[in-house]
This record gives C-alpha cells, sequence and structure tokens, in this order.
C-alpha cells in the first residue's frame, strides 16, 4: 500500500521507541489549532497504527513548545458554524481515539485549550511540562461544546472542577492540573520526550490483550454517555444562539483581541430535554 499523505500532522512510526507511533499536530503558526482536515488526517493515522499489529502505544502531540492544541480554529469554527446542521456535519473531535483499544499518551507542551484540552482528557494518559497551560473556552468564545466530550471530564476531575473548568473558562498551569488529576505527570520541558518514552516503553512490556480488555472495560462508564448524545443540543436549549449573533460575539473578540460582550443576549429559561431515547 502507498504510504499515507497528510498535510496538517506528521506520523511516525516506531518514534523514539519500538512499538510507539507519534501523531503530531503539524500547524504551529496556528498553535496546532485544528480543522476539520485535520481532525480527518489524525483520524486516518489513528485507525492506521491500530491496525498494524507491530504498534501497541500512540502519543498525540503539537509541533514546537508553545502549544499542544488550542482547540478548533477560530476562523474555521466560525465559518462552520453558519451552517444550521453544522452538529450533525462536525468531525469527530476526537479523531477516532476513542474507538481505538490500544493505549494513548497525550504529551502535552505548551497550551491545552478548548478542543485541545478535551483531547488530552480522553486520552489514557496525559504527561505534560512545566510549561504546559490548560483551559476551556466555550462559553468564552460562543461556541457550543456539548454532551458526553463535557460529561467525561466530571469522571476525571470530579463535578464540582469539573463544572468550573467549563464555565468559568479559568486557566490551569500543569501543576494546578497535576493536582486536580487531569494529568498523570509534570516533568520540565527538556524531560518531557523521555519521561514519555518510558511510559511507552513500560506498556509495551505489558500484555497486549489485557490492555484491549481494559480499555473495553473504562470505556462501558461513559458508553451511555455517548449513546444518549444527539448532536442537536444548540437547538434544543438554544435555537436562536447563532441567528442573534451571540456564537459571533465570542470568535470577534477573540479576533480583535478583546473581551466579549454577552451583555445584550437574553438569559432565558431553560426547559431540560433528557437525551435517552
Amino acid at each position: 500500500m502507498p504510504p499515507l499523505e497528510f498535510q496538517d500532522i506528521l506520523y511516525e512510526k516506531h518514534h523514539r521507541v519500538k512499538g510507539a507511533a507519534w501523531i503530531t499536530i503539524n500547524r504551529p503558526q496556528a498553535m496546532n489549532s485544528f480543522t476539520g482536515q485535520t481532525l480527518l488526517e489524525i483520524k486516518r493515522a489513528v485507525e492506521d497504527a491500530n491496525a498494524d499489529d507491530s504498534i501497541g502505544v500512540l502519543v498525540i502531540t503539537g509541533a514546537g513548545d508553545r502549544a499542544f492544541c488550542a482547540g478548533g480554529d477560530v476562523k474555521w469554527l466560525a465559518e462552520v458554524q453558519r451552517d444550521p446542521a453544522w452538529e450533525q456535519k462536525m468531525p469527530d473531535p476526537h479523531a477516532g481515539i476513542e474507538d481505538c483499544l490500544k493505549p494513548i499518551i497525550a504529551r502535552v507542551n505548551g497550551y491545552t485549550i478548548g478542543g485541545g484540552n478535551h483531547l488530552a482528557y480522553f486520552c489514557d494518559f496525559t504527561i505534560a511540562s512545566e510549561n504546559a497551560t490548560f483551559q476551556q473556552v466555550g462559553p468564552r468564545l460562543g461556541s457550543p461544546a456539548a454532551g458526553h466530550y463535557v460529561a467525561y471530564l466530571t469522571w476525571v476531575v470530579g463535578a464540582k472542577k469539573a463544572k468550573e473548568i467549563w464555565m468559568l473558562c479559568r486557566r490551569y498551569s500543569a501543576q494546578e492540573a497535576f493536582q486536580m488529576g487531569l494529568v498523570n505527570v509534570v516533568v520540565p520541558l527538556e524531560k518531557l520526550d523521555g519521561e514519555v518514552d518510558k511510559w511507552c516503553q513500560e506498556l509495551m512490556t505489558k500484555s497486549p490483550s489485557c490492555l484491549k480488555i481494559l480499555k473495553a472495560s473504562f470505556r462501558t462508564l461513559y458508553e451511555p454517555l455517548r449513546r444518549a448524545s444527539r448532536r442537536e443540543w444548540a437547538a434544543d436549549f438554544a435555537p436562536d444562539f447563532f441567528r442573534s449573533g451571540e456564537a459571533d460575539e465570542g470568535k470577534k473578540a477573540f479576533a480583535e483581541r478583546r473581551e466579549p460582550d454577552f451583555s445584550k443576549y437574553p438569559r432565558t429559561a431553560g426547559v431540560y430535554v433528557s437525551r435517552e431515547g
């Protein structure tokens, strides 16, 4: 088969450690933010590594030292979210990693923002450098993440902290993330690759069948959330969200380097709609 070709990522098998496949988001000019193309490329690489019997562990990271992933590219999001059916057409923001039963390590170097943050916390392990920063920005940018992507964080850090992270959009240092259980270990930047290699080597000594069974077992924890997560969240809970301009305000503020002003948008009552059935 011809080698896979990519524009937005680097994909290397047996990189640094035999049996390790590295997927690097290679958009440093955009803080390694992703577009639909990026997500599709990551998914292709994940599926290829998952199907390769010589690969036992995957590493996901970002190019350079400034960012792991700054989430969805704001210009791309502003464009796709104008489509009324954008939630149904949106590529998998986790690019297939939830369906891969091989261990996946997030090698976090620098900013880990928005979609980049929940990409990292859905990986099995997160190894961060001391310069890493973690943050969700949905309510600040007018970008409505929803469903199990949000709810799964409850199992990672607890309900109170998960709501704080998602609703207040605060930034957290690597040490703060370690203390709340968002990452497994924090090391100096110059030791990051060595620490990742150590974890890869250790995982490669373990029974691959047992690891696969364990991943499938852990998956059952949030599988009901996945099944219940329909994609029409904005239509259900905020039907005027995109027509009113509220979605655009956050993105315009980001582009203009100012704080968004959501004061003119009404805080109307909401009625919960069950996601089951």
